[in-house]
């Protein structure tokens, strides 16, 4: 009998091995850790990714009316075990969940497992960037590219993306004297766009009026 196949990083979808990565870092660090995520500890992010998978109320966090249900339901899955929840949130969605849909899963996971996994990671004190290969840096740029124009929409300024090396994405005119620039690498520009900036590793160049008006601008998703 031939012995059952583990898939290899290379067998993996980048947002498959954020989920692992997470997983194994909720193991790591328990359930009563700091996140970026205001005052979420890491029970409550856990619960929040697993109600996102597979529980209805997960339309609150698109619905703001319906956010509520959201809420109560999501304390309910952070009033279960630890644990338990690590290993529903290790083990995917449900079978019936719309994130099993081919190409779903990369779409909707690998910014939301990438951020949530570095939400954990940099709330602590001492933590290091994580040098990702480049396959992965041009990976989380192509997303970017696809979604930039949602994340900058606020701007009242135009805007540059120079990802160091691996390309630069210009949403307005950055021609113009009024542009600002963010330089960094894919990883940290996704973070700052996600609103972590002050974790982000992220230079923003730009006249001094031009950088007041684009402080400005709330940046989150």
């Amino acid at each position: 009998m031939s012995a059952t196949h583990e898939p290899s990083d290379a067998d993996r979808s980048f947002a498959e091995r954020e989920r692992a990565s997470l997983a194994e870092l909720f193991d790591e660090v328990g359930p009563d850790a700091k996140t970026l995520c205001g005052v979420w500890s890491t029970r409550d992010l856990a619960a929040h990714l697993v109600l996102r998978e597979g529980h209805p109320a997960a339309i609150g966090i698109v619905v703001p009316q319906l956010s509520g249900w959201t809420s109560s339901q999501q304390q309910k899955i952070a009033a279960t075990p630890f644990a338990a929840v690590v290993e529903r949130f290790r083990h995917g969605p449900p079978l019936v969940s719309p994130l099993r849909l081919p190409g779903v899963d990369a779409a909707a996971n690998t910014f939301e497992f990438f951020v949530h996994h570095e939400d954990v990671r940099r709330a602590r004190e001492a933590w290091d960037a994580r040098d990702l290969p480049d396959a992965d840096q041009r990976l989380l740029l192509h997303h970017l590219t696809k979604r930039v124009r949602m994340y900058v929409r606020r701007s009242p300024v135009p805007v540059r993306l120079d990802a160091e090396g691996f390309g630069s994405i210009s949403v307005g005119n950055t021609d113009l004297s009024s542009a600002v620039t963010l330089t960094g690498k894919p990883t940290e520009l996704v973070l700052y766009l996600h609103g972590r900036g002050q974790q982000a590793h992220v230079e923003v160049e730009g006249s001094a009026d031009s950088l007041d008006r684009w402080r400005q601008v709330r940046l989150a998703v």
